[in-house]
This record gives structure tokens, C-alpha cells and sequence, in this order.
């Protein structure tokens, strides 16, 4: 139990147990390691004795590399298996240790690239199921980043804030748990006059962000106001590029002007596309990440903050306050750097036939980091404590200016002309010149996996981090449906994960020093994994080579180490996935 997590009434806000089938891991590893040393043996004596020609030692010598590889490998999988750890929340207690209106402020950051592949109307399902939470919306601030520079996706979420005058009461009244406009109509929501008229003006909407996005102009007939049509002209100009244009900042929902039809106050929501240009390297998503962290402290400073991707919806509206149960507690607060909810897609089978799920990553993988230092970060579905992003817990690194301090208070209005000029300003190009952005402050440099390597810095700096798996999905994306998208998807993985394994802040170096053994292996597990197909390909070509050469490269029936070992991993593995 997390003890510093109750009241003085004893009302727990938040629970921790271990795994029941942690000490059969232990056991099994210990087994298990005992044949992985036979084989390793066998193999070795081969190589050194009964390898006399040229081929046989480079088929000796092929195995027994394979087998090093597969065996180090397995034991950096070990370390996550040790201690796994499962946790509950009690949101329903937060009541008894916090009032609403002392709730801590949210910034939602949310990120797009490209409004061919990451469809708007797709975007803005996302911001709109996040901006109906069960939150106070004058403590709740949706941050947009079109790092394309799209007028077509300012177009969709100039039509979202419209929309979502409309959507927020109706999700509020009807007491709707999928918030996420699309997913609420694909559902068999009950029918009623007030459904039916919202469901028009819905697909409305996305009749016209479609048609926008399918001719590629935002014509005259779609813009109401000389305010919109100012806001797009600054994307529209001659010379702007997806590579090459000026930082364009638009408040679109102020929460302390603008109201829902109900007359409630409704977030804030604003559309940012940082300054590009081809002579600046801008970072890719690490680098829009950081803008978003800069804007939003001139404009909002909110203490926590949910990182999201442009696909993956709220699917409870709740979930921000089950990041509190953890987040309400000092101790927690002060040493936690990130709270860590799973990805979980949809329409994928129940077999799931094609592991486009994830589950061992997702879902499994992250319980035996929490029983370390916590889990690792996916990039998405994360609340983040904005004070890590800025330093070790015992050392606040301090930014260039006092406005992007984590403790700075924002006294001006998000929308006025001085905090809109700062905000372009850290936006710019090239602002991180000669700063400590991207090393020491934010969302850390030098590999494209950045929420693997920003994760794993801030546990080597003290950090630690929650995961948290609720029965109900708190939220839900797609997952890659294509042999191409799935292929670009682990390639971009491949090349990141080598580039943080092979960098001067290596797992099994760096994060063995500063994490301890434990930690370092479980991060090596991912660091290294694309290695593992040095074995696959050997195992997968050498041993019908050699049948066909009539060359013996298996050990006699009576030495059936191999077989053992595959019916052995592969039981602990369906055991694991069943619990």
C-alpha cells in the first residue's frame, strides 16, 4: 500500500501489490539459466574440438554467436520479471483529500505532422475527447502542435472549437463516458432528439473539414469571421513550406471568455506550428514537444501536463483524476516524474493473431519496471510532473528565462499581445542555440525513439514514474494496419533504441551506474533488441543449409537441451499473457 497515499480519515487513494507469480519467475530464471549455460557449453566444446574445417568452424562459430546473443538477451528480460508490481486507484476517494477547485492545473499536449497521414478530423477527436474530462476547465488547457504548418489543420480545429460548444454540455448532461465524438456515434449509444441533433452538427463538420482536406484549399464559403481568415492567410502565404515557415500561435478557446451553449466556461484551446526552416534541425517530435513545453509555460505553466499523439483518444473521462490519486500526495509529487497509462488499440480481434497489440510492451513489460524505478515512457498516454523536465529531483536546472521556470505564476491572460510575442519567440527556430534544451531541460536529443530516451534519463537522473492499467481503457488509438506503416514503425525503433544503446549514456554502462544493475538490464532489454536479429537470421537460413550440405550442426536425441528450453519459455510465456 502506498502508505503517504491516505487521509486523516484513512481513505486510501491508491495501491500497490506485488505479482503472485513473481517467485515462480525467479525460480524458473534460475532453471532455466542452468540449461542456458549447458547449451552455451556444448556449443563452445564444438567450436574448440570437433570443428577441424573451415565451414564447420564458421558454422560453430555462427551458433555459438547466436546463442551469446539469445542468451543475453534473456537475462535482460529477467530483470523485469524479478518484482512486478500491480496498482489500483481510488479516484472516488479524492473528495475526502482535495477539493475540485484546488485541483492542480493540466496542460494537454498534443502533436501532429502531417494532415495526409494523421487525418485532422482524427486530430481533433483526440482534442475533443480530452477537453470533455471531468475536470474544472478553468484548470484545463489543450496545447495543439501542427508541426506541418497546415492550414488545413487550423481549418478543422477552427471548426472543433465551434463544435465543441455543443459537444462539451451534451457529454456533461447526458453523463457520456466515450467522449471522443467519433467513437460515440460508432457506438450504440442510446437514440433521443438531443443525440440526433448533435450527431448532424457532428457530421457536419466533418463533411467540411473532409472536403478541405480532399481539395487542399480552405475556401471563402467555409470562413465566418475576418479573424479566421487572418489566422489561415498566415499559413497560406507565398513561400511557406512543411520545412519552411514562420511560428503561427492561435488562441482558439479562452477559458476565461469564451462558454459552452450552456453558459459554462470551456477550456483553453490553442493551435501552435513552431517556426521551421531547412537551415535549423528541428528535432522532430522531441523538438515540438519541447516548443509545447515553452509556450505553455508563458501561456498557462500548468504543473501537470498529458502527452498524447494526434490518434490516441480519451476513452474515460475520468483519468486525469486517477493521475491525481498519486499526484495529490507531496512525497509521490516530488520524486515522481511521469504517471505512465498504456496504449490500447482498437479494432483489433480478440486473438489478436497479428500482435498488433503490443502486449508484452504495453501492457506486461511496464508492471516489472514499476517493481524498479517505474515504468518506461511510450511517447503517449502520459501524465508528466512538469518540475522533471527541468533537472534531478534535489537540483532545479533553470531555464534562460524566468517565464519557463516550473514555478513561474502566469499573470497575464493567455491571448494578450505581450504573452502571445513571448511565446513566439520561444517558439523560433533557432531559441535553443546555445541552451540547455534538449540535454539538460526537456525532452532530451539524440535518438528518434525520444520517449524511450527522455524516460530513461530522468530515471538515471532519481526520477521515478507510476503505471497505471485501469480494467477500463483510459485511452485508445489505432494501431499500424499496414505491412508498410508496421515496417516504418519498427525501423524508426530499430535505428533509436541502437542509437541510445550505442551512445555514452548506454543502459549497460550509464544506467547500470546511475539505476543500478537491475534497472540497467531492463532498459538494455529494449536498447538492444534490434540485435536479436543476428540469431533470427542464422536460425532462420543456417540449419537448412547445412541439411542440405548433409552437415550435423543439432545435438543426439539423448542431449534435448533445446527442446527443453523452447517448451519451458514458451509455457512461462502463455502463463504470463493468460495472468
Amino acid at each position: 500500500m502506498e502508505g503517504a497515499s491516505r487521509t486523516k480519515h484513512a481513505s486510501p487513494l491508491c495501491a500497490a501489490h506485488p505479482l503472485r507469480h513473481a517467485p515462480f519467475n525467479r525460480a524458473f530464471a534460475a532453471i532455466y539459466a542452468l540449461a542456458i549455460l549447458a547449451l552455451l557449453y556444448r556449443q563452445t566444446r564444438v567450436l574448440l574440438l570437433q570443428s577441424s574445417t573451415l565451414v564447420s568452424i564458421l558454422i560453430s562459430l555462427a551458433l555459438l554467436v547466436s546463442d551469446l546473443i539469445l542468451a543475453f538477451t534473456w537475462s535482460e528480460a529477467q530483470a523485469v520479471r524479478l518484482y512486478p508490481l500491480a496498482r489500483q486507484e481510488f479516484p472516488e476517494n479524492l473528495e475526502n483529500v482535495i477539493k475540485t477547485s484546488d485541483f492542480p492545473a493540466l496542460d494537454v499536449f498534443i502533436c501532429s505532422a502531417d494532415p495526409y497521414r494523421e487525418p485532422p478530423l482524427s486530430v481533433v477527436n483526440t482534442a475533443l475527447s480530452v477537453m470533455a474530462y471531468d475536470y474544472p476547465a478553468d484548470k484545463l488547457s489543450v496545447f495543439v502542435s501542427d508541426d506541418a504548418g497546415s492550414a488545413l489543420t487550423l481549418f478543422a480545429f477552427l471548426e472543433a472549437a465551434k463544435f465543441a460548444s455543443h459537444w462539451l454540455p451534451f457529454c456533461r448532461i447526458n453523463n457520456v463516458i466515450e467522449r471522443c465524438p467519433k467513437a460515440f456515434f460508432e457506438s450504440n449509444h442510446s437514440s433521443s432528439v438531443e443525440t440526433d441533433k448533435i450527431k448532424i452538427m457532428y457530421e457536419s463538420m466533418k463533411s467540411r473539414i473532409e472536403h478541405v482536406v480532399e481539395t487542399g484549399n480552405v475556401y471563402e464559403e467555409y470562413m465566418s469571421s475576418d479573424e479566421e481568415r487572418s489566422a489561415l492567410s498566415k499559413l497560406t502565404a507565398h513561400g511557406c513550406t512543411r520545412q519552411n515557415h514562420p511560428t503561427v500561435i492561435q488562441v482558439l478557446l479562452n477559458n476565461s471568455r469564451d462558454k459552452d451553449i450552456g453558459g459554462q466556461f470551456m477550456p483553453n484551446l490553442v493551435y501552435i506550428s513552431r517556426e521551421k526552416s531547412r537551415t535549423h534541425s528541428h528535432h522532430f517530435k522531441a523538438g515540438a514537444l519541447n516548443v509545447l513545453l515553452r509556450v505553455s509555460s508563458v501561456m498557462t505553466n500548468a504543473p501537470i501536463i498529458l502527452t498524447l499523439d494526434c490518434d490516441m483518444h480519451s476513452n474515460d473521462p475520468k483519468t486525469p483524476l486517477r493521475a491525481l490519486c498519486y499526484y495529490s500526495d507531496p512525497d509521490i509529487l516530488a520524486s515522481c516524474a511521469f504517471i505512465q497509462f498504456p496504449q490500447r488499440f482498437k479494432g483489433i480481434n480478440k486473438c489478436d493473431i497479428y500482435a498488433g497489440e503490443f502486449k508484452r510492451l504495453f501492457q506486461i513489460q511496464p508492471m516489472g519496471f514499476d517493481g524498479l524505478m517505474g515504468s518506461t515512457h511510450f511517447g503517449t498516454c502520459c501524465f508528466f510532473s512538469r518540475r522533471a523536465f527541468f533537472g534531478s529531483p534535489s537540483h532545479l536546472v533553470l531555464p534562460e528565462i524566468p517565464e519557463l521556470c516550473p514555478g513561474h505564476i502566469v499573470k497575464r491572460a493567455i491571448d494578450t499581445h505581450e504573452t502571445l510575442a513571448l511565446a513566439c519567440q520561444v517558439a523560433g527556430c533557432n531559441y535553443e542555440s546555445k541552451t540547455d534544451w534538449g540535454s539538460k531541460i526537456g525532452y532530451r536529443y539524440g535518438s528518434l525513439v525520444e520517449d524511450y530516451y527522455t524516460g530513461y534519463l530522468l530515471h538515471c537522473q532519481g526520477w521515478r514514474s507510476m503505471f497505471c492499467n485501469p480494467d477500463r481503457a483510459a485511452f485508445l488509438g489505432d494501431a499500424p494496419m499496414s505491412l508498410v506503416d508496421m515496417l516504418n514503425q519498427h525501423r524508426r525503433w530499430a535505428i533509436g533504441l541502437l542509437e541510445a544503446g550505442f551512445s555514452k549514456y548506454s543502459p549497460l554502462i550509464h544506467g547500470v551506474r546511475y539505476m543500478g544493475p537491475l534497472t540497467g538490464l531492463a532498459y538494455s532489454q529494449y536498447a538492444f533488441w534490434p540485435m536479436l536479429s543476428i540469431p533470427l537470421t542464422v536460425y532462420a537460413f543456417l540449419p537448412q543449409l547445412a541439411l542440405i550440405n548433409d552437415i550435423c550442426i543439432l545435438p543426439k536425441v539423448y542431449l534435448n537441451i533445446h527442446e527443453k528450453n523452447f517448451i519451458q519459455r514458451n509455457l512461462l510465456e502463455f502463463k504470463i499473457v493468460l495472468t
